[in-house]
C-alpha cells in the first residue's frame, strides 16, 4: 500500500510539473500577441511560435488546401490554407480560418479568393496540426483539381503537390484580418488547470493509500 502511495505521489508531482510547463506556454502565447514584428523577407522560423508578425505577398487563390478533420464548437469542417507568394522568398501557407463541412465530400465549401494583388497580413506563427494516430493522415492527391482536401499532411507533401517550396511554419491569420473565416486561435493541448487538477487527484489517492495502510497496520497490532 505504501508503494502505491509513493507511486501516486510521483504521478502527482509529474502532473504538477506538466501544469507549470503549460502555464509557461500560455504566458508565452499571450506575450506573442503583445506586439507585431515586421518580418520583411525573413522566414517565419526566425521568430518563436505564436509570435504575431506582419508579412507581405500575393495570395495564390487558385491553389488552396482544405485541412480535413477540423472541429469547431462540435461541428465538422476544414481549415483553409492559402499560399502567400512572398517577394524574393519561399512561399508560406496562410491559415485563413475554419469553414463548416457542407454535408457532402463531393460539394466542397466555396473559398474562392482573387489573386494578383499584393497584400500585407498580420497573424501568429504556427504549425500544421499533427495527427494523434498515423492512420488519421491523408496526403493531398496530385492532379489538376483544386482546392485539395488533405488530413494532417506534412509540409513536404503540400510543397510537392503545389510545385514550389514552402516555409516550415504557417501563418495563423489574425481574427480581424479580411478574407478570412472563423479564427479562434488557441494553444493546443489541455490547460494548466487540468494538469494541476490531476495532480491533486493523485495526491488525494496517495493520502488515501497512506491512511488505509495506517489503519490496517493498527488493526494488525496485538491486543
Amino acid at each position: 500500500m505504501m508503494l502505491l502511495a509513493a507511486a501516486f505521489t510521483l504521478l502527482g508531482r509529474w502532473q504538477w510539473r506538466l501544469g507549470e510547463a503549460r502555464a509557461a506556454q500560455y504566458a508565452h502565447f499571450r506575450q506573442g500577441a503583445a506586439r507585431v514584428l515586421p518580418l520583411g523577407q525573413a522566414p517565419l522560423t526566425s521568430v518563436p511560435d505564436y509570435q504575431r508578425v506582419r508579412v507581405s505577398g500575393t495570395y495564390d487563390g487558385e491553389h488552396q488546401f482544405l485541412l480535413d478533420n477540423s472541429i469547431h464548437d462540435g461541428i465538422d469542417g476544414y481549415q483553409v490554407l492559402t499560399p502567400l507568394l512572398r517577394p524574393g522568398g519561399v512561399a508560406l501557407l496562410v491559415d485563413r480560418g475554419w469553414v463548416p463541412f457542407s454535408g457532402s465530400r463531393a460539394r466542397l465549401p466555396r473559398i474562392a479568393l482573387s489573386g494578383g494583388t499584393e497584400v500585407t497580413l498580420t497573424g501568429r506563427v504556427g504549425r500544421l496540426p499533427v495527427a494523434g494516430l498515423a492512420f488519421g493522415r491523408a496526403a493531398p492527391v496530385p492532379g489538376p483539381s483544386w482546392p485539395k482536401v488533405t488530413s494532417f499532411p506534412r509540409m513536404t507533401e503540400l510543397s510537392a503537390v503545389l510545385g514550389r517550396p514552402l516555409q516550415r511554419r504557417i501563418l495563423l491569420l489574425d481574427p480581424t484580418a479580411p478574407d478570412g473565416y472563423v479564427r479562434d486561435w488557441q494553444l493546443p493541448g489541455m490547460p494548466a488547470m487540468e494538469n494541476w487538477g490531476y495532480a491533486i487527484q493523485w495526491w488525494a489517492l496517495a493520502t488515501a493509500a497512506g491512511v488505509i495502510w495506517l489503519v490496517l497496520s493498527l488493526r494488525r497490532r496485538p491486543g
